[in-house]
């Protein structure tokens, strides 16, 4: 929404005073006054008719040329490459599945214009600016626009934590777009209040929907689904998936294709939950194809859990806050043999679900009788576009959805891993090995295996799929992600010895999980509280270091202790789990607290990986999109 000081007033024309005529004017002069009047009234109507336009906005770049040179340098600017046109997986798909692919590619770079939006208003606006300043030679404008579509917005965060903001005077909104941008927290929670008073609990179930965008309606807020607000959007994107869906060679592909573009027509969850029921199934296709929600960007809606006063009466109306959704997209070619090697775990999910913390005293998507309910694909990609491709400090390696909140997973459905081959492509031998050098013991070398990585990835997805299902870590607020994440990563290690058992791993190949695990968990930097995956990391370092899992010397070398490292994180999971079931918020707090702390060994760690990676942004490349989006 726009910000109030920028509004637009629009100054009507004033409409004439006409005094009382005597009766021995002429009907001439009569005549010719009533003319004017009306000829005034019909141009005040053709103003109101008219739609009017914001005048552009005047914008300063925030970077200086130095600090623009060297953030699009290739040492401090990291690409992650997508599949490009001469990929031997573009060509081995069938004539109908290229042309599928073509559509679909379509809609993911409109889903880039939507997210911008979601982001910040003024996104737009900016890229233009940027775009006309470049095509004048502007050298600092081009650099800006490199960085700009990087990180997909005006304000970004970088490797290192710092916030990125290449427009003055702009900042980062906890809003992000899904609010007025002038919304302070304390008049939020006072409409709402007032609202709730007023009986108007409908109208406020659907500001604090995960689906909406939020605008003012005089002193009171109103809720505009998505479908609504991005309507000439969402129909483009529709009729792409049609038109793909009349092409593509899977008939499954193609049913879920069209449910997909009914749910983007129609402000309707049903059609959602439908569509994402259907995606969830989706296990032998050549194609992949999702709409992303996340809900990591917002950090407004979850601020209501902290006002004691509206948080209760939250709770009475039976309206249970979530966080908007950012939406993304991800266009991809399904890899067979990858797929095959993720799918060996699948059987043993059940039995994960038996032992997962106080299994009894909760429902799971996965139960321990019964289907696993989780198909599971890797996948080469062609386009990641929106939230999914917004590189802001990093960009994802997999995903499972649907989350916990939607209401696919209500009405029987179940839930999609889905694996991103590009993103975790192999770094080189050299690189890897200056790494351990500066952070890691010598005698764990050997246990180091780039592919562990994978291994660990596979391990924290499926566990997201573990534990409670019920919404009610709902109330634990903007400490909820942090929570949910760090649930997945302990899951991931707490079940290796029960794997190994049954032949899923070797013990060299649990070991060299650990050894991983302890290396990749400590950071350049000191997140902010808003990285959910960053927070998550340091807590973990600080907890394995406080149980004597892991040990890091004065010179910020880390070791390990094996034996203690599965235990831990066991003990660290059964915590976890315990927060998610109180469902309450100071709980949260003060277990994020109680572990989240950069002390001296986190530095030392810190240090020595910013002396040997300079990289500080990153950017996703789509070679294979772009030339299928060109005409």
């Amino acid at each position: 929404m726009p910000n109030v000081n920028n509004d637009v007033k629009v100054k009507m024309p004033l409409q004439p005073q006409v005094s009382a005529k005597k009766a021995e004017e002429t009907k001439t002069e009569t005549k010719d006054l009533s003319n004017e009047v009306m000829d005034k009234l019909s141009a005040a109507a053709n103003i109101n008719k008219a739609a009017v336009t914001k005048p552009a906005e005047k914008f300063e770049l925030n970077l200086s040329t130095e600090e623009l040179e060297k953030r699009t340098n290739k040492d401090f600017l990291a690409p992650k490459v997508l599949l490009k046109p001469d990929s031997k997986e573009y060509a081995n798909l069938a004539e109908g599945d290229k042309q599928a692919l073509k559509h679909l590619a379509k809609t993911a770079k409109i889903m880039d214009t939507v997210y911008m939006k979601m982001d910040n208003e003024k996104n737009l606006q900016f890229k233009e600016y940027l775009e006309k300043e470049t095509a004048k030679g502007n050298k600092n404008a081009e650099m800006s626009l490199k960085l700009f579509n990087a990180q997909k917005g005006i304000s970004g965060i970088d490797m290192e934590s710092n916030m990125v903001t290449l427009a003055k005077g702009q900042k980062d909104l906890p809003g992000k777009a899904f609010y007025p941008a002038d919304l302070e927290k304390e008049e939020f929670h006072n409409i709402l209040i007032n609202m709730l008073e007023n009986g108007e609990k409908e109208e406020v179930g659907k500001i604090l929907n995960q689906r909406s965008i939020v605008e003012r309606d005089g002193d009171k807020l109103k809720a505009v689904d998505y479908c609504d607000k991005f309507k000439e959007e969402f129909s483009q994107m529709a009729d792409e998936l049609e038109k793909a869906a009349e092409t593509s060679t899977n008939k499954d592909f193609n049913e879920y294709l069209k449910l997909q573009a009914k749910a983007l027509r129609k402000a309707d969850p049903m059609l959602d939950a439908v569509a994402d029921k259907k995606w969830a199934t989706l296990q032998d296709t050549p194609l992949e194809y999702t709409i992303t929600r996340e809900q990591y960007a917002d950090r407004m809606t979850g601020s209501v859990v902290e006002n004691p006063k509206l948080s209760k009466m939250l709770d009475e109306a039976g309206i249970v806050p979530q966080s908007k959704d950012s939406l993304g997209c991800r266009v991809g070619i399904v890899n067979k043999q990858g797929t095959d090697d993720l799918l060996k775990i699948k059987k043993y999910l059940p039995m994960l679900a038996e032992k997962m913390p106080h299994a009894d005293k909760y429902k799971q998507t996965i139960t321990g009788d019964g289907d696993a309910k989780q198909t599971m694909v890797d996948v080469d990609l062609v386009a990641l576009t929106g939230d999914g491709g917004a590189y802001r400090g990093g960009v994802t390696l997999a995903e499972n959805l649907p989350n916990g909140d939607k209401m696919s997973l209500q009405i029987g459905g179940g839930r999609r891993n889905v694996y991103h081959r590009q993103i975790r492509a192999t770094s080189q031998p050299e690189k890897i090995q200056k790494k351990l050098d500066a952070v890691l013991d010598p005698k764990f070398h050997k246990l180091y295996n780039e592919e562990a990585d994978h291994w660990f990835t596979i391990g924290h997805e499926n566990a997201h799929s573990l534990g409670p299902k019920d919404n009610c870590d709902a109330g634990l607020g903007k400490y909820r992600n942090i929570v949910e994440e760090n649930k997945a990563d302990m899951g991931s290690l707490a079940f290796l010895d029960d794997l190994v058992e049954q032949g899923m791993y070797t013990k060299e190949q649990k070991d060299q999980i650990l050894v991983n695990f302890a290396t990749n968990t400590f950071l350049k930097s000191k997140p902010t509280m808003d990285q959910a995956h960053r927070v998550r990391s340091v807590m973990q370092a600080n907890y394995f270091m406080k149980e004597g899992a892991i040990d890091v010397s004065k010179d910020g070398k880390i070791s390990v202790n094996m034996e203690k490292m599965v235990p831990t994180a066991k003990k660290m999971l059964t915590e976890i789990v315990e927060v998610q079931m109180s469902g309450d918020m100071k709980k949260a707090e003060d277990y994020v607290s109680r572990n989240f702390e950069w002390g001296e060994k986190n530095e030392a760690v810190a240090k020595n990986l910013r002396d040997i990676n300079k990289t500080l942004n990153g950017v996703v490349e789509s070679p294979l999109a772009d030339e299928l989006t060109k005409d």
